[in-house]
Parts: C-alpha cells; sequence; structure tokens
C-alpha cells in the first residue's frame, strides 16, 4: 500500500476513533456533558429497547471501546464493527423517521460515521497501526463479513423489536 495511503487511513482511523471515544465517553461515563450510562439506559427505555441495560452497555461499549479500537489500529474489524453497529441502531431507531438532512435530525451524520467505519474495517488499518506493529492480520474480508453480520443482526433486532406496552 502506497505511504500516502497509510498516512490517510492513519488520519481517519484517528478522527474516527477519537470521534467515538468522546461520544462514547459522554454515554459510558457522563463526560463532556453527558448524562452517563444511567442516562444511555434511560434512553434505551424510552425508545422501547429491551432489555435496556444490557444494550446501553452494548452501545457504549461499542462507541467507547470501538473509538480507542479504531483511533489506535487494534482489533480493527471488531472495533469498527462496535461503532457501525451503534450508528446502524441510531439511524434506524432514532434518525430515520427525520429524513436525510442533519440539521432536522435525519441519518446524514450518523450514516456517515457508519459508512466509514464500515470502509475502514473492510480496508483494514493501514500500516501505521497497532495491529500492524503486533503482526496481527485478520483473513480479510472474510472477518470482516462475519464480525459484520453478527454485529447488524444485534443491531437489527435492538433497532426493529416493538415496545413493549407501557405498564399502567
Amino acid at each position: 500500500m502506497p505511504n500516502l495511503m497509510n498516512v490517510g487511513l492513519l488520519i481517519l482511523r484517528i478522527l474516527l476513533g477519537f470521534i467515538f471515544i468522546a461520544h462514547g465517553s459522554q454515554k459510558l461515563l457522563g463526560w463532556f456533558g453527558g448524562t452517563g450510562f444511567s442516562g444511555q439506559t434511560a434512553m434505551m427505555e424510552a425508545m422501547g429497547i429491551r432489555p435496556s441495560r444490557l444494550f446501553a452497555l452494548i452501545s457504549t461499549a461499542g462507541e467507547f471501546f470501538g473509538g480507542l479500537g479504531t483511533a489506535f489500529g487494534l482489533l480493527t474489524p471488531f472495533a469498527t464493527a462496535g461503532i457501525l453497529g451503534s450508528m446502524a441502531v441510531a439511524v434506524i431507531r432514532v434518525h430515520w423517521r427525520n429524513g436525510f438532512w442533519n440539521q432536522k435530525g435525519g441519518i446524514e451524520f450518523p450514516l456517515s460515521l457508519g459508512t466509514l467505519a464500515f470502509v475502514l474495517g473492510l480496508v483494514g488499518p493501514g500500516r501505521y497501526s497497532l495491529d500492524a506493529a503486533l503482526g496481527l492480520h485478520f483473513p480479510e474480508p472474510v472477518t470482516e463479513i462475519i464480525v459484520l453480520a453478527m454485529t447488524l443482526a444485534v443491531a437489527l433486532y435492538a433497532a426493529t423489536r416493538p415496545a413493549p406496552p407501557k405498564a399502567e
């Protein structure tokens, strides 16, 4: 892979990774004005995603640890799948009803971030990554396809389950 391509992958990984480290830390730790894990659990509950605590944990871990792995290029197929799964649920459950454009709360931004994660998972982290430094090589694209299929199955399960009736 040409050197500039590796530099481009490094820049893309760091930017995407730190977006999700920050975004995930809002939900997991309450940093940067976030609501923390209890707020994320309440949001899942309000959206009718059950069991709320479990899916809040999956979501926050996917964003925070997916961001860390993506930024450092470590276990890249798994890290990017965590981001993609979280963005798939966001697109389907939160943003879809608002149309495409971000200024109206639409799918534009989470779809873009999820697509970036998907592409990074497909092409790999590049030469300047911990995967490369540690000699971690995943059978591509087989690993990415299997990880993505499992991730999307969980995301679709969470995003498309009807909300149970509210207790009165």
